[in-house]
């Protein structure tokens, strides 16, 4: 069996420390031996339905011990993982079971009724027993005891991630078994994890940033601690009575987590065994680092920068954080960024350009959709006029990320915005995300805002801001603010007010700007 796959850190896990505590949840805990036993029980039922090699198996409930052995035991076989998060309706998850073709799913109870509205015609795979026509982990636990043995190749498919924007459609993004191991490797070492670490399972596993915490937990025979993130001024108790020592939030989660308990944050004393924060996933405010600094003295905060393409280009070193927040950092080991512009030529610094990832991390595209495939992953000559090629292989691929950068005098990435984002205007690239940031910087009176463009002949696009605050602020106002901050051509040149801003509907945190364009232009 390859060396490079999840399932041989877990074997490898249970023969050096077999009696050590794998995952805990609250009063429950398991041992990496009983980890391996259930995980290998779940993965002969699975081998035994004897479907094709890379049958996609869908996992879809709550989180628990239940939940993370089944992934193991998919990533035992040679079927391929496709996680599902909680929060998804129905037709999400009927969209993806279409999309990959899922033949088996694993679910809790709560979920069962899911797929009896979708009228999953597959394998259906409940933790719980609770109809004698549905296999369960109670079931397989009791019967399924013969010897197991894994065979995983690690250039394989191991893993199918889907992440819900504002299309409603989106595309899988394909992960090998070495791409699971490799992002365990780096994160481990960058992070300087430890053995007797206890790393959160907070984030949910439907996607790479969440996935990575069981994989780097295995892959340094640490400990996960399992919590649903229900409640944010929970999360400050799961830091205590799980002697929690590295925590990987999103930005969200730390804005909710301080906004939660603003008048009674908790003493920081408690929290001095919290050695590492990461954050991925969005941006982080100078507030945000504040809060977590005030707070979890003794951590040392890690602000980070993944593509969809790719695992990981980026991260802040932790004493960058105060100096340059804004910053997403540098390239992590083995990775090369570059910025470009649209001629294929290196940015001057300050210069902005699109983030282009080159080496490792990079994943395998996207499923079924060779279009969106062609767009990210290109090949290594479009660096033709950037680094020197000359003897080397052509196929190589790397990221055209999408992301628009720029790079500062000592080599610090910045992020500006998405390429699909960017507004044109007068001859210029507008950042809506750079505008949104003054406004959130220097307008405190503002709750929300959303900056973005709307078609207009004579300039190609105008800038339109939206907010939302307790009373209407004059646009004139908001425009001598924005002044002191933005060159000209990035002012809007509509300001529009409203009690509150649609956001989306598979994420609470983001603002719906399709919807709000076309309430403006119809």
């Amino acid at each position: 069996m390859s060396i490079n796959c999840v399932r041989t850190l877990l074997e490898y896990a249970a023969a050096s420390h077999p009696d050590k505590v794998a995952i805990k949840q609250e009063e429950k805990s398991i041992t990496y031996s009983e980890l391996l036993t259930k995980v290998n029980q779940v993965a002969l039922y699975l081998d035994e339905l004897h479907l094709p090699a890379n049958t996609r198996v869908g996992v879809y409930s709550n989180k628990g011990l239940d939940l993370v052995i089944a992934i193991l035991a998919t990533l035992s076989t040679n079927y391929v993982l496709v996680p599902l998060t909680k929060l998804l309706q129905s037709e999400q998850v009927d969209y993806i079971i279409k999309d990959c073709d899922i033949q088996v799913m694993i679910t809790d109870q709560m979920k069962l009724e899911t797929m009896q509205d979708i009228n999953f015609a597959g394998h259906i795979i409940a933790y719980e027993t609770t109809d004698q026509n549905i296999a369960s982990f109670e079931e397989i636990y009791k019967y399924y005891n013969k010897p197991f043995a894994a065979n995983v190749n690690g250039h394989e498919n191991a893993v199918i991630t889907y992440s819900f924007g504002l299309t409603g459609t989106p595309k899988g993004i394909v992960l090998s078994h070495a791409n699971l191991i490799d992002s365990a490797r780096v994160v481990s070492q960058y992070l300087d994890l430890q053995e007797d670490d206890i790393i959160s399972g907070l984030l949910i596993f439907n996607l790479d940033y969440g996935l990575n915490q069981i994989f780097c937990a295995l892959y340094k025979r640490a400990t996960l601690a399992l919590h649903r993130f229900i409640l944010p001024e929970d999360v400050f108790n799961h830091l205590i009575n799980d002697q929690v020592t590295v925590l990987a939030l999103m930005p969200v989660h730390i804005a909710e987590m301080f906004e939660a308990v603003e008048a009674r944050r908790p003493t920081a004393g408690l929290f001095d065994q919290l050695r590492i924060i990461t954050s991925s996933g969005g941006n982080v405010t100078a507030k945000m680092v504040k809060d977590c600094h005030d707070t979890f003295q003794q951590a040392k905060f890690y602000s980070m920068h993944g593509l969809t393409e790719a695992f990981r280009s980026a991260y802040l070193d932790p004493s960058q954080i105060m100096i340059r927040p804004d910053s997403i950092g540098k390239p992590i080991p083995d990775v090369e960024l570059y910025v470009i512009n649209e001629d294929g030529k290196e940015c001057a610094p300050r210069e902005v350009g699109e983030l282009i990832h080159r080496g490792g991390f990079i994943y395998r595209g996207f499923w079924n959709a060779p279009v969106e495939t062609a767009e990210r992953f290109k090949s290594v000559q479009i660096l033709k006029d950037v680094v020197n090629l000359e003897g080397q292989l052509t196929d190589e691929l790397v990221v055209a990320s999408g992301d628009y950068v720029y790079r500062d005098e000592e080599g610090y990435f910045y992020f500006v915005g998405r390429r699909d984002d960017m507004i044109k205007t007068r001859g210029f690239r507008v950042s809506p995300f750079e505008v949104e940031s003054v406004v959130k910087r220097n307008i405190p009176q503002i709750q929300q805002c959303a900056v973005f463009g709307v078609a207009n002949e004579a300039i190609e696009e105008e800038i339109v801001l939206v907010y939302s605050a307790s009373s209407q602020i004059s646009d004139q106002e908001i425009l001598f603010e924005l002044k002191q901050h933005l060159a000209s051509y990035m002012l809007p040149s509509r300001i529009v007010f409203k009690k509150s801003l649609p956001l989306v509907q598979s994420d609470k945190n983001r603002i719906n700007k399709e919807a709000l364009k076309k309430e403006l232009v119809n």
